[in-house]
Protein backbone atom coordinates (compact mmCIF):
# COMPACT_ATOMS: atom_id res chain seq x y z
CA UNK A 1 0.00 0.00 0.00
CA UNK A 2 1.50 3.69 -0.89
CA UNK A 3 0.60 6.17 2.01
CA UNK A 4 1.28 9.40 1.66
CA UNK A 5 3.19 11.46 3.36
CA UNK A 6 0.63 12.73 6.01
CA UNK A 7 -0.58 9.63 6.17
CA UNK A 8 3.05 8.44 7.15
CA UNK A 9 3.53 10.92 9.45
CA UNK A 10 -0.14 10.05 11.37
CA UNK A 11 1.09 6.31 11.90
CA UNK A 12 4.30 7.61 13.53
CA UNK A 13 2.00 9.53 15.90
CA UNK A 14 0.10 6.26 16.49
CA UNK A 15 3.35 4.68 17.49
CA UNK A 16 4.58 6.89 19.58
CA UNK A 17 1.18 6.77 21.80
CA UNK A 18 1.34 3.18 22.09
CA UNK A 19 4.89 3.84 23.38
CA UNK A 20 3.39 6.11 26.11
CA UNK A 21 0.93 3.10 26.80
CA UNK A 22 -2.09 5.34 25.09
CA UNK A 23 -4.55 2.95 23.31
CA UNK A 24 -5.75 4.15 20.00
CA UNK A 25 -8.68 2.62 19.69
CA UNK A 26 -9.92 1.23 23.17
CA UNK A 27 -12.72 -0.76 23.00
CA UNK A 28 -14.45 0.25 26.46
CA UNK A 29 -17.71 2.33 26.57
CA UNK A 30 -17.23 5.61 26.59
CA UNK A 31 -20.10 7.20 28.69
CA UNK A 32 -22.04 10.32 26.98
CA UNK A 33 -24.26 12.52 28.58
CA UNK A 34 -24.74 15.80 26.14
CA UNK A 35 -25.14 16.41 22.69
CA UNK A 36 -23.65 19.46 20.45
CA UNK A 37 -27.51 20.13 19.91
CA UNK A 38 -28.56 19.26 23.95
CA UNK A 39 -26.09 21.27 25.11
CA UNK A 40 -27.25 24.68 22.60
CA UNK A 41 -30.34 24.23 23.46
CA UNK A 42 -29.99 23.56 27.63
CA UNK A 43 -26.85 26.11 28.02
CA UNK A 44 -25.86 27.23 31.73
CA UNK A 45 -22.69 28.40 32.84
CA UNK A 46 -20.52 26.13 34.57
CA UNK A 47 -22.67 22.89 33.73
CA UNK A 48 -20.74 19.57 33.19
CA UNK A 49 -20.74 18.04 30.47
CA UNK A 50 -19.54 15.16 28.69
CA UNK A 51 -19.70 14.56 25.16
CA UNK A 52 -17.71 12.75 22.14
CA UNK A 53 -17.31 13.44 18.42
CA UNK A 54 -14.32 14.44 15.74
CA UNK A 55 -12.07 17.19 16.17
CA UNK A 56 -12.82 19.29 12.89
CA UNK A 57 -10.42 22.64 13.29
CA UNK A 58 -8.19 23.58 15.81
CA UNK A 59 -5.73 26.90 17.13
CA UNK A 60 -2.96 26.19 18.98
CA UNK A 61 -1.75 29.37 20.73
CA UNK A 62 0.79 28.29 23.41
CA UNK A 63 -0.70 26.53 26.36
CA UNK A 64 -4.48 27.32 25.35
CA UNK A 65 -6.15 25.95 22.53
CA UNK A 66 -9.75 26.65 21.10
CA UNK A 67 -10.82 23.97 18.81
CA UNK A 68 -14.30 22.24 16.72
CA UNK A 69 -15.81 19.02 17.93
CA UNK A 70 -18.32 17.30 15.17
CA UNK A 71 -20.88 14.96 16.63
CA UNK A 72 -23.93 13.97 15.11
CA UNK A 73 -26.26 16.73 15.92
CA UNK A 74 -23.74 19.65 14.86
CA UNK A 75 -20.69 21.44 15.96
CA UNK A 76 -19.35 22.99 19.37
CA UNK A 77 -16.34 25.14 20.25
CA UNK A 78 -14.10 23.57 23.06
CA UNK A 79 -11.25 25.16 24.81
CA UNK A 80 -8.18 23.43 25.66
CA UNK A 81 -6.02 24.92 28.40
CA UNK A 82 -3.05 23.01 29.44
CA UNK A 83 -3.11 24.07 33.52
CA UNK A 84 -6.97 22.61 33.62
CA UNK A 85 -6.43 19.88 31.78
CA UNK A 86 -2.76 18.89 33.61
CA UNK A 87 -3.45 19.88 37.06
CA UNK A 88 -0.13 18.26 38.14
CA UNK A 89 3.89 18.97 37.60
CA UNK A 90 3.09 16.79 34.76
CA UNK A 91 1.76 18.47 31.40
CA UNK A 92 2.46 15.39 28.77
CA UNK A 93 -1.07 15.10 28.38
CA UNK A 94 -1.36 18.90 26.51
CA UNK A 95 1.86 19.46 25.23
CA UNK A 96 2.69 16.48 23.87
CA UNK A 97 -0.44 14.38 23.34
CA UNK A 98 -2.82 16.85 22.61
CA UNK A 99 -1.00 19.47 20.46
CA UNK A 100 1.54 16.73 18.92
CA UNK A 101 0.10 13.64 18.87
CA UNK A 102 -3.73 14.56 17.95
CA UNK A 103 -4.44 15.21 14.23
CA UNK A 104 -7.80 16.97 12.65
CA UNK A 105 -10.27 14.12 12.57
CA UNK A 106 -9.05 11.83 15.35
CA UNK A 107 -12.30 11.24 17.30
CA UNK A 108 -12.11 12.37 21.03
CA UNK A 109 -14.00 12.28 24.24
CA UNK A 110 -14.11 15.18 26.37
CA UNK A 111 -15.32 16.28 29.65
CA UNK A 112 -16.30 19.32 30.73
CA UNK A 113 -17.95 22.40 32.22
CA UNK A 114 -19.75 25.39 30.06
CA UNK A 115 -18.76 28.61 29.73
CA UNK A 116 -19.66 31.76 27.35
CA UNK A 117 -16.84 33.56 25.92
CA UNK A 118 -16.14 37.41 25.45
CA UNK A 119 -17.24 37.41 21.91
CA UNK A 120 -20.65 35.28 23.12
CA UNK A 121 -19.67 31.60 21.67
CA UNK A 122 -21.05 28.68 24.04
CA UNK A 123 -17.82 27.05 24.67
CA UNK A 124 -16.84 23.61 26.82
CA UNK A 125 -14.27 24.25 28.51
CA UNK A 126 -11.98 20.84 28.59
CA UNK A 127 -11.02 19.41 31.81
CA UNK A 128 -10.68 16.34 30.50
CA UNK A 129 -9.85 14.13 27.20
CA UNK A 130 -9.82 10.65 25.79
CA UNK A 131 -8.69 9.26 22.57
CA UNK A 132 -11.22 6.98 21.14
CA UNK A 133 -10.13 6.72 17.55
CA UNK A 134 -6.93 7.62 15.67
CA UNK A 135 -7.49 8.91 12.20
CA UNK A 136 -4.87 7.68 9.69
CA UNK A 137 -5.80 9.36 6.87
CA UNK A 138 -6.34 13.25 6.34
CA UNK A 139 -9.76 15.03 6.13
CA UNK A 140 -10.22 16.83 3.03
CA UNK A 141 -10.36 20.62 4.41
CA UNK A 142 -11.77 23.74 3.02
CA UNK A 143 -9.80 27.10 3.15
CA UNK A 144 -11.78 30.52 2.43
CA UNK A 145 -9.27 33.08 1.26
CA UNK A 146 -8.84 36.84 2.41
CA UNK A 147 -11.50 37.29 -1.04
CA UNK A 148 -14.12 34.59 0.45
CA UNK A 149 -12.85 32.36 -2.59
CA UNK A 150 -13.23 28.62 -1.41
CA UNK A 151 -10.46 26.69 -1.92
CA UNK A 152 -10.62 22.44 -1.40
CA UNK A 153 -14.14 21.84 -0.61
CA UNK A 154 -15.08 18.08 -0.89
CA UNK A 155 -17.20 18.91 -3.66
CA UNK A 156 -16.40 16.59 -6.61
CA UNK A 157 -19.62 14.05 -6.96
CA UNK A 158 -17.41 11.10 -7.89
CA UNK A 159 -15.54 11.59 -4.98
CA UNK A 160 -18.45 12.29 -2.65
CA UNK A 161 -20.59 9.45 -3.99
CA UNK A 162 -17.70 7.12 -3.50
CA UNK A 163 -16.73 8.22 0.24
CA UNK A 164 -19.81 8.88 1.68
CA UNK A 165 -18.50 8.21 4.88
CA UNK A 166 -16.34 11.57 3.98
CA UNK A 167 -19.06 13.37 2.44
CA UNK A 168 -21.04 13.38 5.42
CA UNK A 169 -17.92 13.85 8.00
CA UNK A 170 -17.03 17.40 6.05
CA UNK A 171 -20.31 18.19 4.03
CA UNK A 172 -22.60 17.61 7.34
CA UNK A 173 -24.97 19.00 5.92
CA UNK A 174 -26.03 16.95 3.15
CA UNK A 175 -26.52 14.64 6.51
CA UNK A 176 -30.60 16.31 6.39
CA UNK A 177 -31.77 14.72 3.10
CA UNK A 178 -30.94 11.16 4.17
CA UNK A 179 -33.05 12.63 7.39
CA UNK A 180 -36.00 13.80 5.61
CA UNK A 181 -35.50 10.24 3.37
CA UNK A 182 -36.30 8.45 6.51
CA UNK A 183 -38.74 10.96 7.50
CA UNK A 184 -40.60 9.77 4.32
CA UNK A 185 -40.95 6.07 4.73
CA UNK A 186 -41.96 6.73 8.74
CA UNK A 187 -44.98 8.83 7.11
CA UNK A 188 -46.22 6.47 4.38
CA UNK A 189 -45.86 3.98 6.90
CA UNK A 190 -47.87 5.87 9.26
CA UNK A 191 -50.67 6.53 6.86
CA UNK A 192 -50.70 2.97 5.60
CA UNK A 193 -50.92 1.35 9.15
CA UNK A 194 -53.84 3.92 9.91
CA UNK A 195 -55.52 2.59 7.28
CA UNK A 196 -55.55 -0.48 8.40
CA UNK A 197 -53.04 -2.36 5.75
CA UNK A 198 -50.70 -4.90 6.56
CA UNK A 199 -46.86 -4.69 6.00
CA UNK A 200 -45.25 -7.57 4.29
CA UNK A 201 -42.00 -8.85 2.76
CA UNK A 202 -42.00 -10.47 -0.45
CA UNK A 203 -38.40 -12.74 -1.77
CA UNK A 204 -35.75 -10.31 -3.38
CA UNK A 205 -34.69 -13.65 -5.88
CA UNK A 206 -37.07 -15.08 -7.81
CA UNK A 207 -37.47 -17.83 -10.04
CA UNK A 208 -39.55 -15.66 -12.78
CA UNK A 209 -38.93 -12.12 -12.92
CA UNK A 210 -42.49 -10.53 -13.34
CA UNK A 211 -44.43 -7.35 -12.81
CA UNK A 212 -42.71 -4.71 -14.68
CA UNK A 213 -41.23 -4.59 -18.19
CA UNK A 214 -37.29 -5.00 -17.35
CA UNK A 215 -34.29 -6.15 -18.10
CA UNK A 216 -33.46 -8.54 -15.16
CA UNK A 217 -30.23 -9.22 -12.70
CA UNK A 218 -29.40 -13.27 -13.47
CA UNK A 219 -28.05 -15.08 -11.10
CA UNK A 220 -27.47 -19.08 -9.85
CA UNK A 221 -28.12 -20.79 -7.35
CA UNK A 222 -25.78 -23.62 -6.61
CA UNK A 223 -28.01 -26.12 -4.41
CA UNK A 224 -30.85 -25.69 -6.75
CA UNK A 225 -29.30 -25.46 -9.66
CA UNK A 226 -31.40 -23.51 -11.31
CA UNK A 227 -31.29 -19.56 -12.64
CA UNK A 228 -32.53 -17.15 -10.34
CA UNK A 229 -33.00 -13.28 -10.96
CA UNK A 230 -33.16 -10.48 -8.60
CA UNK A 231 -36.76 -8.18 -8.99
CA UNK A 232 -37.66 -6.03 -10.60
CA UNK A 233 -40.85 -5.53 -9.07
CA UNK A 234 -42.81 -7.38 -6.13
CA UNK A 235 -46.14 -6.56 -7.32
CA UNK A 236 -47.14 -10.72 -8.39
CA UNK A 237 -45.85 -11.58 -4.98
CA UNK A 238 -48.05 -8.84 -3.71
CA UNK A 239 -51.32 -9.61 -5.13
CA UNK A 240 -51.37 -13.50 -4.31
CA UNK A 241 -51.54 -12.33 -0.65
CA UNK A 242 -54.64 -10.64 -1.48
CA UNK A 243 -55.88 -13.73 -3.22
CA UNK A 244 -54.77 -15.33 0.02
CA UNK A 245 -57.20 -13.26 1.84
CA UNK A 246 -55.67 -9.58 2.93
CA UNK A 247 -57.60 -6.52 2.28
CA UNK A 248 -54.42 -4.47 2.26
CA UNK A 249 -50.82 -5.62 1.82
CA UNK A 250 -47.77 -2.92 0.78
CA UNK A 251 -44.13 -3.39 1.03
CA UNK A 252 -40.70 -1.15 0.73
CA UNK A 253 -38.86 -3.06 -1.71
CA UNK A 254 -35.61 -2.98 -3.34
CA UNK A 255 -35.38 -3.67 -6.84
CA UNK A 256 -33.39 -4.06 -9.93
CA UNK A 257 -33.11 -3.57 -13.41
CA UNK A 258 -30.16 -4.19 -15.76
CA UNK A 259 -30.43 -0.94 -17.44
CA UNK A 260 -29.27 2.38 -18.58
CA UNK A 261 -28.05 4.90 -15.14
CA UNK A 262 -28.30 8.12 -15.71
CA UNK A 263 -29.61 11.03 -13.10
CA UNK A 264 -32.46 9.55 -12.59
CA UNK A 265 -32.12 6.12 -12.54
CA UNK A 266 -29.73 3.72 -10.57
CA UNK A 267 -29.89 0.14 -11.33
CA UNK A 268 -30.60 -0.90 -7.54
CA UNK A 269 -33.96 1.61 -6.41
CA UNK A 270 -36.37 1.63 -3.78
CA UNK A 271 -40.08 1.43 -4.50
CA UNK A 272 -43.13 1.18 -2.37
CA UNK A 273 -45.86 -0.77 -3.45
CA UNK A 274 -49.29 -1.29 -1.60
CA UNK A 275 -52.47 -2.99 -3.52
CA UNK A 276 -55.66 -2.44 -1.32
CA UNK A 277 -59.02 -5.24 -2.47
CA UNK A 278 -62.43 -3.88 -3.41
CA UNK A 279 -60.93 -0.52 -4.57
CA UNK A 280 -60.43 0.67 -7.97
CA UNK A 281 -57.83 3.30 -9.66
CA UNK A 282 -60.19 6.22 -9.01
CA UNK A 283 -60.34 5.55 -5.45
CA UNK A 284 -56.43 4.85 -5.39
CA UNK A 285 -56.17 8.44 -7.37
CA UNK A 286 -57.85 10.00 -3.96
CA UNK A 287 -56.06 7.77 -1.68
CA UNK A 288 -52.46 8.93 -3.77
CA UNK A 289 -53.46 12.57 -3.35
CA UNK A 290 -54.15 12.09 0.19
CA UNK A 291 -50.90 10.62 0.62
CA UNK A 292 -48.53 12.46 -0.84
CA UNK A 293 -50.12 15.79 1.22
CA UNK A 294 -49.86 14.11 4.33
CA UNK A 295 -45.72 12.63 3.48
CA UNK A 296 -44.74 16.52 2.02
CA UNK A 297 -45.86 18.04 5.21
CA UNK A 298 -44.67 15.14 7.33
CA UNK A 299 -40.76 15.89 5.88
CA UNK A 300 -40.87 19.79 4.76
CA UNK A 301 -43.54 20.94 7.02
CA UNK A 302 -45.39 22.13 3.90
CA UNK A 303 -47.59 20.84 0.91
CA UNK A 304 -44.94 23.05 -1.42
CA UNK A 305 -41.52 22.11 -2.49
CA UNK A 306 -39.00 24.22 -4.42
CA UNK A 307 -37.30 21.47 -7.15
CA UNK A 308 -35.04 23.47 -9.13
CA UNK A 309 -36.48 26.82 -10.82
CA UNK A 310 -40.09 24.99 -10.09
CA UNK A 311 -42.23 25.14 -6.79
CA UNK A 312 -44.68 22.30 -6.60
CA UNK A 313 -47.48 22.03 -4.89
CA UNK A 314 -48.41 18.54 -3.69
CA UNK A 315 -51.64 19.79 -1.78
CA UNK A 316 -55.06 17.99 -3.36
CA UNK A 317 -56.26 18.00 -5.41
CA UNK A 318 -54.09 17.05 -8.51
CA UNK A 319 -54.84 17.79 -12.27
CA UNK A 320 -56.31 14.51 -14.41
CA UNK A 321 -55.92 14.42 -18.06
CA UNK A 322 -55.76 11.37 -19.96
CA UNK A 323 -52.78 9.96 -22.28
CA UNK A 324 -55.03 10.55 -25.68
CA UNK A 325 -55.77 13.88 -25.02
CA UNK A 326 -52.42 14.69 -23.50
CA UNK A 327 -51.35 13.62 -26.92
CA UNK A 328 -53.68 15.11 -28.81
CA UNK A 329 -53.22 18.45 -26.63
CA UNK A 330 -49.10 18.54 -27.12
CA UNK A 331 -49.06 17.13 -30.84
CA UNK A 332 -52.04 17.38 -32.52
CA UNK A 333 -52.22 13.55 -33.65
CA UNK A 334 -55.28 11.50 -32.40
CA UNK A 335 -53.61 8.10 -31.33
CA UNK A 336 -57.41 6.74 -31.05
CA UNK A 337 -57.97 3.77 -33.56
CA UNK A 338 -54.49 4.07 -34.64
CA UNK A 339 -52.72 0.61 -36.11
CA UNK A 340 -49.24 -0.11 -35.10
CA UNK A 341 -47.55 1.50 -38.48
CA UNK A 342 -49.70 4.02 -38.58
CA UNK A 343 -48.55 5.30 -34.80
CA UNK A 344 -44.77 3.96 -36.16
CA UNK A 345 -45.18 6.48 -38.88
CA UNK A 346 -46.45 9.29 -37.27
CA UNK A 347 -43.49 9.04 -34.60
CA UNK A 348 -40.57 9.21 -37.01
CA UNK A 349 -42.29 12.30 -38.34
CA UNK A 350 -42.21 14.39 -35.32
CA UNK A 351 -38.57 13.14 -35.22
CA UNK A 352 -38.57 10.24 -32.57
CA UNK A 353 -36.38 7.46 -32.94
CA UNK A 354 -38.50 4.58 -33.54
CA UNK A 355 -37.50 0.57 -35.00
CA UNK A 356 -39.24 -2.28 -36.12
CA UNK A 357 -38.74 -4.64 -33.06
CA UNK A 358 -41.48 -1.81 -30.64
CA UNK A 359 -44.78 -2.76 -30.83
CA UNK A 360 -47.68 -0.02 -30.07
CA UNK A 361 -47.29 0.25 -26.75
CA UNK A 362 -43.75 1.07 -26.70
CA UNK A 363 -44.38 3.59 -29.49
CA UNK A 364 -46.71 5.06 -28.13
CA UNK A 365 -44.88 5.23 -24.66
CA UNK A 366 -41.78 7.06 -26.71
CA UNK A 367 -44.29 9.67 -27.79
CA UNK A 368 -45.65 10.35 -24.99
CA UNK A 369 -42.20 10.69 -23.30
CA UNK A 370 -40.91 12.86 -25.95
CA UNK A 371 -43.43 15.67 -26.12
CA UNK A 372 -45.73 15.46 -23.62
CA UNK A 373 -43.59 14.17 -20.10
CA UNK A 374 -41.98 17.56 -19.76
CA UNK A 375 -45.28 19.50 -19.87
CA UNK A 376 -46.31 18.24 -16.38
CA UNK A 377 -44.96 20.31 -13.61
CA UNK A 378 -47.33 20.35 -10.81
CA UNK A 379 -48.56 16.99 -9.83
CA UNK A 380 -50.83 15.32 -12.75
CA UNK A 381 -52.42 12.43 -13.19
CA UNK A 382 -52.32 11.18 -16.89
CA UNK A 383 -54.74 8.36 -16.63
CA UNK A 384 -56.45 5.55 -19.34
CA UNK A 385 -53.47 4.25 -20.89
CA UNK A 386 -53.76 2.52 -23.61
CA UNK A 387 -53.99 -1.61 -23.15
CA UNK A 388 -50.74 -2.29 -25.19
CA UNK A 389 -48.78 -0.32 -22.60
CA UNK A 390 -50.40 -1.78 -19.55
CA UNK A 391 -50.18 -6.34 -19.38
CA UNK A 392 -51.61 -6.40 -16.05
CA UNK A 393 -54.38 -3.71 -15.96
CA UNK A 394 -57.89 -4.17 -16.28
CA UNK A 395 -59.28 -3.30 -19.44
CA UNK A 396 -61.60 0.76 -19.13
CA UNK A 397 -64.96 -0.01 -18.32
CA UNK A 398 -65.87 2.66 -21.02
CA UNK A 399 -63.28 3.11 -23.27
CA UNK A 400 -62.24 0.63 -25.59
CA UNK A 401 -58.68 -0.27 -26.54
CA UNK A 402 -57.77 1.31 -22.87
CA UNK A 403 -57.26 0.48 -19.65
CA UNK A 404 -57.76 1.56 -16.11
CA UNK A 405 -54.30 3.08 -15.23
CA UNK A 406 -53.21 6.00 -14.19
CA UNK A 407 -48.93 7.69 -13.39
CA UNK A 408 -48.34 10.95 -11.31
CA UNK A 409 -46.25 13.06 -13.14
CA UNK A 410 -44.06 15.86 -11.44
CA UNK A 411 -41.65 18.72 -13.02
CA UNK A 412 -42.12 15.89 -16.38
CA UNK A 413 -40.89 12.52 -14.23
CA UNK A 414 -43.05 9.81 -13.29
CA UNK A 415 -43.23 9.37 -9.70
CA UNK A 416 -46.08 6.54 -9.15
CA UNK A 417 -48.17 4.17 -11.09
CA UNK A 418 -51.93 2.39 -9.97
CA UNK A 419 -54.33 0.37 -11.92
CA UNK A 420 -57.59 -1.11 -11.71
CA UNK A 421 -55.18 -4.80 -11.28
CA UNK A 422 -56.61 -7.39 -13.99
CA UNK A 423 -57.92 -9.96 -11.87
CA UNK A 424 -59.25 -11.97 -15.32
CA UNK A 425 -56.60 -15.32 -15.41
CA UNK A 426 -58.11 -15.61 -19.10
CA UNK A 427 -57.55 -12.08 -19.95
CA UNK A 428 -54.08 -11.97 -17.90
CA UNK A 429 -52.66 -15.19 -20.02
CA UNK A 430 -53.29 -13.58 -23.56
CA UNK A 431 -51.24 -10.29 -22.18
CA UNK A 432 -48.38 -12.02 -20.37
CA UNK A 433 -48.32 -14.32 -23.98
CA UNK A 434 -48.77 -10.72 -26.23
CA UNK A 435 -45.82 -9.51 -24.42
CA UNK A 436 -44.10 -13.19 -25.19
CA UNK A 437 -44.76 -12.51 -28.87
CA UNK A 438 -42.85 -8.80 -28.19
CA UNK A 439 -40.03 -10.26 -26.41
CA UNK A 440 -39.59 -12.30 -29.29
CA UNK A 441 -39.54 -9.45 -31.91
CA UNK A 442 -36.59 -8.01 -29.97
CA UNK A 443 -38.17 -6.19 -27.17
CA UNK A 444 -35.53 -6.80 -24.70
CA UNK A 445 -37.82 -4.77 -22.07
CA UNK A 446 -41.12 -7.01 -23.01
CA UNK A 447 -42.07 -9.86 -20.04
CA UNK A 448 -39.72 -12.88 -21.22
CA UNK A 449 -42.06 -15.31 -18.89
CA UNK A 450 -45.28 -16.49 -18.35
CA UNK A 451 -45.96 -17.05 -14.58
CA UNK A 452 -47.74 -20.22 -14.37
CA UNK A 453 -48.05 -19.53 -10.55
CA UNK A 454 -49.59 -16.52 -10.58
CA UNK A 455 -51.91 -17.48 -13.09
CA UNK A 456 -52.87 -20.18 -10.88
CA UNK A 457 -53.66 -18.04 -8.34
CA UNK A 458 -55.92 -15.74 -9.82
CA UNK A 459 -57.80 -18.91 -10.81
CA UNK A 460 -58.48 -19.49 -7.06
CA UNK A 461 -60.11 -15.61 -7.33
CA UNK A 462 -58.79 -12.57 -6.50
CA UNK A 463 -61.00 -9.47 -5.77
CA UNK A 464 -61.09 -6.34 -7.82
CA UNK A 465 -58.49 -4.68 -6.33
CA UNK A 466 -56.33 -1.63 -6.65
CA UNK A 467 -52.57 -0.96 -6.71
CA UNK A 468 -49.87 1.48 -6.33
CA UNK A 469 -46.16 2.13 -6.74
CA UNK A 470 -43.85 5.08 -5.87
CA UNK A 471 -40.24 5.11 -6.77
CA UNK A 472 -39.27 6.50 -3.12
CA UNK A 473 -35.95 7.41 -4.70
CA UNK A 474 -37.13 9.44 -7.22
CA UNK A 475 -40.06 11.31 -4.80
CA UNK A 476 -37.77 12.67 -2.04
CA UNK A 477 -35.49 13.64 -5.12
CA UNK A 478 -38.61 16.46 -5.47
CA UNK A 479 -38.93 17.00 -1.77
CA UNK A 480 -34.95 17.74 -1.36
CA UNK A 481 -34.69 19.62 -4.43
CA UNK A 482 -32.27 17.13 -5.50
CA UNK A 483 -31.75 16.62 -9.55
CA UNK A 484 -29.75 13.72 -9.19
CA UNK A 485 -30.36 10.01 -7.42
CA UNK A 486 -27.10 9.64 -6.75
CA UNK A 487 -27.76 12.70 -4.14
CA UNK A 488 -30.90 10.71 -2.64
CA UNK A 489 -28.72 7.38 -2.12
CA UNK A 490 -26.26 6.99 0.63
CA UNK A 491 -23.97 4.55 -1.78
CA UNK A 492 -24.99 5.09 -5.66
CA UNK A 493 -23.94 2.43 -7.99
CA UNK A 494 -20.11 3.46 -8.86
CA UNK A 495 -17.81 2.39 -11.74
CA UNK A 496 -14.99 0.33 -9.86
CA UNK A 497 -12.18 2.34 -8.31
CA UNK A 498 -8.93 2.97 -10.59
CA UNK A 499 -5.82 1.46 -9.15
CA UNK A 500 -4.19 4.21 -7.09
CA UNK A 501 -0.52 3.67 -8.90
CA UNK A 502 2.19 2.83 -6.73
CA UNK A 503 5.66 4.85 -7.15
CA UNK A 504 8.46 4.71 -5.57
CA UNK A 505 9.60 8.74 -4.35
CA UNK A 506 13.22 9.70 -4.64
CA UNK A 507 14.45 11.97 -2.32
CA UNK A 508 13.88 14.80 -3.88
CA UNK A 509 10.55 14.42 -3.62
CA UNK A 510 10.44 13.47 -0.63
CA UNK A 511 11.87 17.28 0.60
CA UNK A 512 9.15 18.69 -1.52
CA UNK A 513 6.65 16.77 0.55
CA UNK A 514 8.34 17.50 4.00
CA UNK A 515 8.34 21.57 3.14
CA UNK A 516 4.95 20.86 2.12
CA UNK A 517 3.92 19.08 5.42
CA UNK A 518 5.32 21.47 7.72
CA UNK A 519 1.99 23.93 8.00
CA UNK A 520 -1.20 23.53 6.91
CA UNK A 521 -1.61 26.47 4.58
CA UNK A 522 -0.43 26.27 0.75
CA UNK A 523 3.34 27.56 -0.09
CA UNK A 524 4.03 29.84 -3.23
CA UNK A 525 5.77 27.65 -5.87
CA UNK A 526 8.65 29.86 -5.41
CA UNK A 527 9.18 29.62 -1.89
CA UNK A 528 8.80 25.97 -1.95
CA UNK A 529 11.63 25.98 -4.85
CA UNK A 530 14.01 27.94 -2.79
CA UNK A 531 13.75 26.01 0.77
CA UNK A 532 14.19 22.91 -1.29
CA UNK A 533 17.82 23.87 -2.84
CA UNK A 534 17.47 21.20 -5.90
CA UNK A 535 18.64 22.27 -8.99
CA UNK A 536 16.71 23.65 -11.77
CA UNK A 537 16.44 19.89 -13.55
CA UNK A 538 15.51 18.06 -9.81
CA UNK A 539 13.05 20.66 -8.96
CA UNK A 540 11.22 20.08 -12.65
CA UNK A 541 11.36 16.05 -12.44
CA UNK A 542 10.65 15.84 -8.72
CA UNK A 543 7.51 18.25 -8.94
CA UNK A 544 6.17 16.68 -12.32
CA UNK A 545 6.44 12.94 -11.03
CA UNK A 546 4.24 14.59 -7.41
CA UNK A 547 1.78 16.68 -9.91
CA UNK A 548 1.61 13.58 -12.30
CA UNK A 549 0.30 11.30 -9.37
CA UNK A 550 -2.25 13.60 -7.82
CA UNK A 551 0.60 13.78 -4.62
CA UNK A 552 0.91 17.71 -4.70
CA UNK A 553 -1.24 20.13 -6.81
CA UNK A 554 -0.75 23.57 -8.07
CA UNK A 555 -3.16 26.39 -8.66
CA UNK A 556 -2.98 30.13 -9.47
CA UNK A 557 -4.59 32.90 -7.59
CA UNK A 558 -4.13 36.57 -8.45
CA UNK A 559 -1.08 36.17 -10.84
CA UNK A 560 0.39 33.94 -7.58
CA UNK A 561 1.28 30.07 -7.99
CA UNK A 562 0.10 28.10 -5.33
CA UNK A 563 1.66 24.56 -4.39
CA UNK A 564 0.01 22.86 -1.60
CA UNK A 565 -0.74 18.73 -1.00
CA UNK A 566 -3.76 17.13 -3.01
Amino acid sequence: MQLSEQEIIRREKLNKLVEMGINAFPADEYVITDTTESIKQDFADNKQVKIAGRLMSRRIQGKASFAELQDSTGRIQVYFNRDEICTGEGKTLYNEVYKHLLDIGDIIGVEGELFTTQVGEKTVLVKNFTLLTKSLRPLPQAKTDENGVVHDAFNDPELRYRQRYVDLTVNPQIKEVFVKRTKLFNAMRTFFNDAGYFEVETPILQSIPGGAAARPFITHHNALDIPLYLRIANELYLKRLIVGGFDGVYEFSKNFRNEGMDRTHNPEFTAMEIYVAYKDYNWMMDFTEKLLEFCAIQVNGTTKATFGEYEVDFKAPYQRISMTDAILKFTGFDITGKTEQELFDFAKSIGIEVNETMGKGKIIDEIFGEKCEGNFIQPTFITDYPIEMSPLTKKHRSKEGLTERFELMVCGKEIANAYSELNDPIDQRERFEDQLKLSEKGDDEAGQFIDEDFLRALEYGMPPTSGLGIGMDRLIMFLTNNASIQEVLFFPQMRPEKAVPQIELGEDEKVILEILNSQEEPFTLAEVKERSQLSGKKWDKASKTLTKNNLVKVEKIDEVLLIKLA
